[in-house]
């Protein structure tokens, strides 16, 4: 290993550690570790200059890392946690990730918006918020300008929603677990809906973050689906450019070798192999490495750049979640689940 990787990769895990220490201070938890991490690291970017000390380890750990994080975040997934919950929240959760994507979509299109963009926007609020944004960026390529922004609207979003929801749910006069079922299939962040359901009852706190959890599960069609995507649309470029499909095709190009990994570790969680302990200790590490390479995305991250991208991708945010989440509550109150 480099060397001079080091200063870099130890900046990140400082700046991670002070988001995590900030995290647990606060006396609701409201504000995730990763997103004070890419907030911080982008704060600091001014300090950064291209060619200092700090440039490759910030570099390898906004990429490196984070595909370690991914394919450590596949030990804590268990499969068979979609059929305890998802005879409830399966119905409804059918409706809004169809919606998600096919709503992103067209989103996208209408207000101009890059692909890239569009899909992560589209994931954090189809699945779970930040996590779904860093599992399905390396797949796509995305810039770290496009993870910073679309964290940072999913960050806006759910402020809002902590503020407004549990008055909405009282207003509606949903049950608790009328509420934990709204809540769980339609807020983004884990922490988010962990805060609004909470604030609600202890009863549609615990329900809605059962209801979160089979929805996380989620992420794995949605990065295999992604990567077939990014498969196609590779040789797709490849034969406008004269190549052949086999070249464009190439195994190593075809499947990244992380999602492979993510995908084995959840198959092998899922039957049973890896420990209750061994499974909660590898979910610590990925999300502390998750939290690292947020923080050096953030170190990347120019507030120019985000002002650049617009106003667009935050209307596409919010629009996007304001369509699912009245998605959401039509189906419950459709199917009686209120």
């Amino acid at each position: 290993m480099n060397k001079t990787i080091f200063p870099g990769i130890g900046l990140v895990i400082g700046i991670a550690l002070i988001g995590r220490y900030i995290e647990k201070i606060l006396p609701i938890h409201i504000v995730s570790a990763s997103v004070m991490a890419l907030f911080i690291g982008m704060s600091l970017n001014r300090f950064i200059k291209k060619g200092d000390v700090f440039e490759k380890g910030i570099a390898f750990s906004s990429k490196k890392l984070l595909k370690l994080a991914i394919i450590l975040l596949g030990a804590s997934l268990n499969i068979s946690i979609i059929l305890e919950v998802g005879k409830i929240s399966g119905i409804v959760l059918a409706f809004t990730l169809s919606t998600c994507f096919g709503g992103g979509y067209l989103l996208g299109k209408i207000l101009g918006i890059n692909w890239k963009l569009s899909s992560l926007l589209s994931a954090s609020t189809a699945i779970c918020g930040g996590t779904a944004i860093v599992s399905v960026a390396p797949i796509l390529e995305a810039k770290d300008v496009d993870i910073a922004y679309s964290l940072t609207a999913t960050f806006l979003f759910d402020m809002i929603m902590i503020l407004i929801f549990p008055l909405l749910g009282r207003l509606l006069d949903l049950s608790d677990v009328g509420f934990g079922l709204w809540s769980g299939t339609s807020i983004g962040d884990t922490s988010s809906v962990v805060a609004i359901a909470y604030g609600f009852s202890e009863k549609a706190g615990d329900f809605a973050t059962m209801v979160k959890l089979t929805r996380t599960l989620f992420i794995i069609p949605t990065v295999i689906a992604f990567t077939i995507i990014s498969i196609k649309n590779k040789n797709l470029n490849s034969n406008r450019h004269g190549e052949s499909d086999l070249e464009g095709a190439r195994l190593k190009s075809v499947i990244p070798w992380f999602i492979l990994g993510f995908v084995a570790l959840a198959m092998i969680n899922s039957l049973g192999f890896i420990p209750l302990s061994v499974s909660k200790t590898l979910k610590d590490i990925s999300k502390f490495l998750m939290i690292s390479a947020l923080a050096a995305i953030g170190l990347s991250t120019n507030l120019g750049d985000l002002r650049k991208a617009g106003i667009e991708p935050l209307l596409h945010k919010l629009i996007l979640s304001d369509i699912v989440i009245l998605v959401s509550l039509m189906v419950i109150q459709f199917f009686g689940l209120n």
